[in-house]
Order: structure tokens, then C-alpha cells, then sequence
């Protein structure tokens, strides 16, 4: 069965404890890879709705134990060409939300190994050096402001 085409429409969630740890993730498809977690909206869920679902998909935390917080910014990129086979026909461009999920300390999570090879838990500056996607990385550099305004 053909898994249907992803919307260019998704979520960046970053994963952070209250000392300024960052969750990275490795991608599975592209070692080496690190990266917050992501993931395209299914369907007509809301974006906070992607967020939760993402979250719980490739960490197995759930995001109603912690504080989960609507950054209201919105990021427009380039789909690397790599992996536009996944959308529709033509799409180019992707929407992406920003997330932040606040957990007291730094723990263990449940990866989903289709999607991630390893898991690593770095001060915010180290984080958002080992990122890829630069809107990641621009994420991450935002946090010990949103912290102490939060």
C-alpha cells in the first residue's frame, strides 16, 4: 500500500529542560543527521494537534505531563530535493510551526526506530550547532529568551 503523500504544512518542536538541555534526535534515513522533533500535519488536525502526536510518535513522552507552548512563529523553506518525492507533485516550499516543550530535567526517552538511530541530550549553544536545518538551529537560539519571558 502507498503511504500518502505528506502536506508541506508541519512542526518543529523543541525539546528542552529547565536547565537549557536540548533533546536531539538522529534521523535514521540520514545518519549523522540531528535534529528536534518534526513532522507533517495529517489530515485536518490542528497544529498543536500535529505537535502532540509527533512527540508522542518519536519520544513516547506525552506532552500533557509538561508544558507544551505555541511559539506562533511560522518558518518557510526549501524542501531539500531529496525528499519532495514525499509531497505532492510541484511542491517546493514548506510551512513549518515552531513548538516548545518544557520538561523539568533531561530524561530518557522511547525512540521510534523507523524514524531515529540515537538520542543525545546538549546544552542549548551545543544543540543548536549539531542541527541541520537552519530553522532548527534558529529555534534553539531563541530559547534562554522565551525561557526567562515564559
Amino acid at each position: 500500500m502507498m503511504k500518502s503523500q505528506k502536506q508541506p504544512v508541519s512542526v518543529l518542536v523543541v525539546i528542552y529542560s529547565d536547565a537549557l538541555e536540548v533533546l536531539l534526535l538522529e534521523r535514521a534515513d540520514v545518519p549523522g543527521y540531528w535534529q528536534s522533533v518534526t513532522g507533517s500535519r495529517d489530515g485536518a488536525e490542528l497544529m498543536r494537534d500535529t505537535a502532540v502526536r509527533e512527540v508522542a510518535e518519536e519520544t513516547g513522552l506525552q506532552c500533557s505531563q509538561y508544558q507544551l507552548e505555541d511559539w506562533q512563529q511560522q518558518n518557510s523553506y526549501e524542501i531539500y530535493p531529496q525528499w519532495r518525492h514525499r509531497y505532492p507533485p510541484d511542491t517546493t516550499h514548506n510551512t513549518e510551526h515552531v513548538f516548545g516543550l518544557r520538561l523539568p530535567e533531561a530524561i530518557p526517552v522511547k525512540l521510534s526506530a523507523r524514524e531515529h538511530l540515537n538520542q543525545r541530550w546538549l546544552p542549548w549553544r551545543e544543540a543548536a550547532d549539531c542541527v541541520f536545518s537552519p530553522s532548527n538551529r534558529e529555534a534553539i537560539l531563541q530559547l534562554p529568551e522565551r525561557f526567562h519571558h515564559g
